[in-house]
């Protein structure tokens, strides 16, 4: 049976067992039960009110969120780490206004969010009533596709195909504007399930004369390399590009939101590209004759130079939205189509496996030639690198990761090592600061029983989003958030260094908080890190608490992140050091 069949009958199943739908906003709340939907993020208001009553008598579960960012921030990680749509809701104006940056943060990294607004009574439309913004307007330029609701007989079945349109084909972030006189309004109409418009058919497979050619081109290369971007993990091809990866046995490297489609610890792995990507996954790329890319934008963190990126490589690109071939970088081969899909053609179609063994010789040259390192001096400040890898070993190899947005976002990238797909959480394209505590949260609610939840964050990012911090002591959530602490704006400051002659305008902090004891009076539990001896005890520590904990990690506030590829530079000039920018 078909899934979308079965959605239709577990629909039919549960319209039968409820009450009768007697208005707009429980058609709305009948259509999230038709799509499964079991846990929402929001915060009350005036115009949202009729869908929050409605909820009452619903299973769904409610989580109230300090701050209307951090519900679609949560609802954004959610979608990440479960693959279908999380949900999130706020009112009118401020309301709506606060999602729009958690809204283009999951535009831009692809990940399927459903956002239910309310918004004034459709009379009042236009008029600059109380709390009114144009919502769909400000929206349109950063959500797959929104709605505004006009009919209560129809609202039911317009979120439903929203629900659908964030999960199916390239996922994103759509939303639905409620006027409250017509989640008011009385209607007896079932909205059906979700379902995508008849005009809606994204491309499953891909042409397979196009997969043909790609393949041959593939296959007389000689030094091939697999890049394996976020649509990977969206489109669940990860057990294909493994299975494509060895039995061919070709180099693969990940884009940053790719992190995880590829076992970090295979000897195939040259792990993550781009700016703070390793430097052999970048010399990879630079030196590549044959890139089968799939799933990636190939935006500029990826890329650095378009004019230099890869000069030698035959590209192979691979995207469900026909719209990112040749988009930034020229496509020789482009295959429009289902990650998983795809990959499962041009694996049948290959004719036979690339000789690779001098290739491969040469990226282990570069593994053991540039690797990953950083000096310690156990009488000076923590290393940050040190209390990651602290916390890795100290975790299962299913423990979620989410950060915020910084130096400590590439430390976690760079020092974790990744096996599993959907466990780094993260904010990419648009690079939001304060994006992994909300993040964390709604990682919990994804998350299995079993599995843990740790976030890092900087002091910066961490100020931004603090205040979540108080949902995960109501709600009693497991989860343990490192700030490492530099008390800097770490990356800023690292630019101001390297680009701006140290000119340290804005980023540092004069005075910071104690964010142990900060943690304890939102309800968490606080720890501090200052040295070395007291990370390993500290870390089993707070990851052994019940309920959220904080752990105050004061690192060596000069550390820089590098690798690093200047921006706009050539990804096989990295620099390994500040004099070398």
């Amino acid at each position: 049976m078909s899934s979308e069949r079965t959605i239709e009958r577990e629909a039919d199943a549960q319209a039968e067992s409820a009450q009768p739908v007697t208005s707009g906003a429980e058609s709305v709340v009948r259509a999230l039960e038709n799509a499964n939907v079991e846990t929402v993020f929001g915060v009350q208001g005036g115009a949202i009110m009729p869908v929050y009553d409605a909820l009452y008598d619903s299973a769904i579960s409610h989580v109230t969120m300090a701050h209307e960012q951090g519900a679609a921030h949560a609802a954004d990680a959610y979608g990440h780490v479960t693959g279908t749509p999380g949900i999130c809701m706020a009112t009118s104006g401020p309301g709506a206004t606060n999602l729009v940056t958690g809204i283009a943060d999951a535009g831009m990294d692809s990940d399927p969010v459903l956002a239910l607004t309310g918004q004034v009574p459709t009379e009042f439309v236009g008029s600059d009533a109380f709390q009114e913004t144009d919502t769909t307007g400000v929206t349109r330029p950063i959500t797959k596709e929104n709605y505004f609701a006009t009919d209560p007989d129809d609202v039911g079945d317009t979120v439903g195909e929203a629900f659908a349109m964030a999960e199916r084909g390239r996922q994103g972030p759509t939303l639905v504007d409620l006027p409250k006189d017509v989640t008011n309004a009385d209607t007896d109409r079932e909205p059906g399930p979700a379902r995508l418009p008849d005009t809606y058919r994204p491309a499953t497979e891909a042409d397979p004369a196009d997969v043909d050619a790609a393949a041959r081109a593939f296959a007389d290369a000689e030094r091939p390399v697999i890049l394996a971007g976020g649509g990977v993990i969206k489109a669940e091809a990860s057990d294909r590009i493994r299975d494509l990866a060895i039995e061919n046995d070709v180099p693969v490297v990940t884009t940053m939101p790719g992190i995880g489609a590829f076992p970090e610890d295979h000897d195939l792995s040259l792990s993550w590209a781009g700016m703070h990507g390793t430097g052999y996954a970048n010399l990879a790329l630079t030196m590549s004759d044959c890139i089968f890319a799939v799933g990636t934008r190939f935006d500029d963190r990826l890329t650095g130079g378009v004019e230099s990126f890869a000069p030698d490589a035959e590209i192979i690109h691979v995207d469900i939205d026909p719209a990112e071939i040749s988009k930034n970088i020229q496509a020789d081969h482009g295959l429009v189509g289902d990650a998983s899909a795809v990959v499962r053609q041009f694996a049948d179609a290959l004719p036979r496996a690339p000789n690779t063994e001098e290739w491969v010789a040469t990226c282990w040259t570069w593994k053991n030639d540039y690797p990953l390192d950083y000096d310690i001096d156990e009488d000076g400040p923590v290393k940050p690198q040190f209390v990651v890898e602290a916390v890795d070993a100290a975790t299962d190899d299913d423990t979620l990761v989410t950060t915020g947005v910084g130096q400590h976002q590439m430390w976690a990238a760079q020092y974790w090592t990744f096996t599993e797909p959907r466990t780094w959480v993260s904010s990419h394209g648009l690079g939001t600061m304060g994006y992994g505590v909300p993040a964390a949260i709604g990682a919990r609610y994804a998350a299995d029983d079993d599995q843990s939840v740790v976030c890092f964050d900087g002091d910066g990012s961490f100020l931004m989003t603090c205040q979540e911090l108080t949902v995960a002591a109501r709600e009693n959530l497991d989860i343990t958030v490192f700030v490492l602490n530099n008390e800097f704006i770490g990356m800023v400051r690292q630019w101001q260094d390297g680009f701006f002659d140290g000119r340290r305008m804005a980023s540092e902090y004069d005075w910071i908080p104690q964010f142990d004891v900060l943690a304890e009076a939102f309800g968490a539990t606080g720890f501090r890190i200052d040295d070395y001896d007291e990370v390993e005890d500290t870390i089993e520590a707070a990851l052994a608490a019940d309920g959220p904990s904080v752990v105050d990690v004061h690192i060596d506030p000069e550390e820089d992140v590098f690798p690093m590829v200047p921006s706009g530079g050539d990804n096989g000039l990295f620099a390994l050091r500040g004099d070398h920018l």
